[in-house]
């Protein structure tokens, strides 16, 4: 194996001990508004995943960024859901209600 693969596994797992370390720490009361302040991050990767769907970079990156697009697009979508159903619990009732 190359030197930079190893180095990119390595990164990736240090990544991701780092991240579910971070998220256990978060309280419930933060986790909603933090979730939706990242739906702007995750509209990074969506244009990330866009350049690699429609780079010339052969088929196989073709298909992988047309997955990684779906999968980012529910992300957002999901996101901005929670977002909403979380600002609809802060709306006052009409009084006639």
């Amino acid at each position: 194996m190359s030197e930079g693969i190893i180095l990119g596994i390595v990164v990736f797992t240090l990544a991701t001990f780092l991240g579910f370390e971070l998220i256990q720490r978060v309280p419930p009361t933060l986790h909603t508004p933090l979730m939706s302040g990242s739906n702007a991050i995750s509209g990074i990767t969506i244009v990330g995943a866009l350049i690699v769907a429609g780079g010339d970079f052969g088929w196989i990156s073709q298909y992988v960024g047309f997955g990684a697009v779906v999968l980012a697009m529910i992300n957002v979508v999901g996101g901005y859901a929670v977002t909403d159903r979380m600002l609809q619990m802060f709306r006052k009732d009409p009084e006639g209600s």
